[in-house]
């Protein structure tokens, strides 16, 4: 490895740095979100004080024309209804203004003995609604304080934290984001809130789905059918369909997954042509929305930020690793300069002279326990574009072949000894017909059945711990995806709410 790459290695955070960040940071919006909320709320309690401050000489007001309407004055009945508006207008929901409105209806209900004695209480009930409106203000006020604080305090560490991980991603920033698509700052945040729009349609929909075909129900089977199935099948094509347009907008680009993390990338190499093949959705394993490689990336991220390079002219970015497009005529020195700053080199194994020509530069450059390599599902492939590269031939004849995608994980000792996992074949069940009601079913009924892209996760877990390279939830992360736009979704529908909440303060 060059001099530079690793005086780069220095700055990179560790998983653990930046996991107490994250914790740090997300504490610290947290706690000033709350805030937030508790200052909007503490202020329309201070205008529901001052609307109310003169409570006391509205309540002996309305005392006294109770009391001249029991006394015989009916006159002081369309008096007692308009002294009513009053408090429905300026008073706290509480004792007072329960108190005028029963003492109201009993006045219309021509029962002036009752309304004055429940009018009598009316000064007291003033005062506990002052004292409760008191109270809640100072309650408010503080806890406002107190989160602000924890806030204050925890901004310090948060920013330095996020200056480290600038100075830390800085070269590879550099290095890619001469050539990551550029987008307006609104633009991923509101298709973030379409996004988690459409996970809540889908999943409300396959639960409504799996509700409806459960035998145990107290509900009619037609009235199950006519209500409960179509509408959870509604839901589901509505949701897929929201997901389908914003997704792909709503993806980070490389310098974003870079300036995001803070650890060193996970550099994803493959040809061009195998992009539809990793592209594809494993719905006939189970009821699934994400593709291969958006699976494929997810548990690649417990070792570092995913990155690849896009294929040249599409017109949306792939879901799964974040991408950045090179020129067709100078790729080959930026490869070389994210091969040095890489924590792992994810190669899917395929045809192509650049494909050849990256293998050969990784064996060459690189520490052999940085290559990750993915054998494709025809085994003689891999042989083929292999052979004579690998300081070791690559012992694959006894991998079983699994032509829907990867057939072997492959990881290298110190001396490029192969350490080779296999992929665990996938049954071919006979494919689903009979429109989305036939494909949905199949799908619930096999839910928890490994897809491809969980078996290759699992075995590519066992090739790197094989070699001392270890992850945190590496299976786990790659069923993570829906989760984690759910969480983004969100977290844009609260920024969303606060602001809401700060235009119906000015209105008030």
């Amino acid at each position: 490895m060059s001099t530079r790459g690793r005086s780069a290695q220095g700055l990179w955070m560790s998983s653990g740095l930046r996991t107490l960040a994250r914790v740090i940071t997300v504490t610290a919006l947290l706690a000033a979100y709350v805030a937030l909320h508790l200052a909007i709320t503490a202020v329309e309690t201070r205008q529901d004080h001052d609307r109310f401050h003169d409570g006391a000489a509205r309540a002996t007001a309305f005392t006294a024309l109770v009391n001249r309407y029991a006394s015989g004055d009916p006159t002081a009945r369309a008096e007692v209804g308009a002294a009513r508006a009053w408090f429905e207008e300026n008073a706290p929901p509480g004792r007072a203004r329960a108190t005028v409105a029963a003492a109201t209806d009993l006045v219309g209900h021509r029962q002036g003995a009752a309304a004055r004695e429940r009018a009598g209480a009316l000064a007291a009930d003033v005062e506990r609604d002052r004292a409760t409106l008191d109270q809640d203000l100072r309650t408010q006020t503080q806890a406002m304080l107190w989160l602000a604080a924890v806030a204050l305090a925890l901004a310090g560490p948060s920013l330095r934290l996020r200056r480290r991980r600038r100075a830390a991603t800085a070269e590879a920033v550099r290095t890619v984001g001469r050539f990551a698509e550029r987008h307006p700052p609104w633009r991923r945040p509101l298709f973030l809130i379409a996004s988690g729009l459409g996970y809540t349609l889908f999943v409300g929909g396959m639960f409504l789905v799996a509700k409806a075909r459960r035998t145990d129900m107290d509900v009619p089977p037609v009235a199950v059918q006519l209500e409960m199935l179509p509408g959870g099948l509604v839901a589901i094509g509505v949701g897929f369909l929201i997901l389908r347009y914003t997704r792909p907008r709503s993806t980070r680009n490389a310098v974003a997954a870079l300036r995001a993390d803070g650890r060193r990338p996970v550099l994803y190499l493959r040809s061009f042509a195998d992009d539809r093949t990793a592209a594809q959705i494993d719905d006939g394993q189970e009821l699934n929305i994400h593709s291969r490689e958006e699976q494929l990336a997810a548990a690649l991220r417990a070792f570092g930020p995913v990155i690849a390079v896009g294929r040249p002219g599409e017109p949306l970015p792939l879901l799964g690793a974040a991408r950045f497009y090179l020129p067709l005529d100078d790729w080959k020195p930026t490869i070389l300069r994210l091969m040095d700053l890489a924590q792992l080199i994810v190669l899917r194994v395929g045809v192509g002279e650049g494909l050849r020509w990256e293998i050969e530069q990784v064996i060459a450059t690189q520490p052999a326990r940085k290559l990750l390599l993915l054998t494709p599902g025809r085994v003689r492939e891999a042989i083929d574009s292999l052979d004579g590269r690998l300081p070791v031939p690559l012992p694959l004849e006894g991998v079983a072949t699994d032509t829907s995608w990867i057939s072997a994980a492959v990881t290298f000792g110190p001396d490029w000894t192969p350490q080779v996992r296999a992929v665990r074949p996938v049954p071919d069940p006979e494919a689903p017909r009979g429109g989305l009601l036939r494909r949905v079913r199949t799908g619930l009924e096999t839910i928890g059945e490994p897809s491809p892209a969980r078996r290759t996760v699992r075995a590519m877990k066992a090739a790197l711990a094989a070699v001392g390279v270890r992850g945190r939830m590496v299976v786990m992360r790659s069923d993570s995806n829906m989760l984690v736009t759910l969480g983004k979704g969100a977290v844009a529908i609260a920024v969303l709410v606060l602001l809401f909440r700060l235009l119906e303060l000015a209105g008030r």
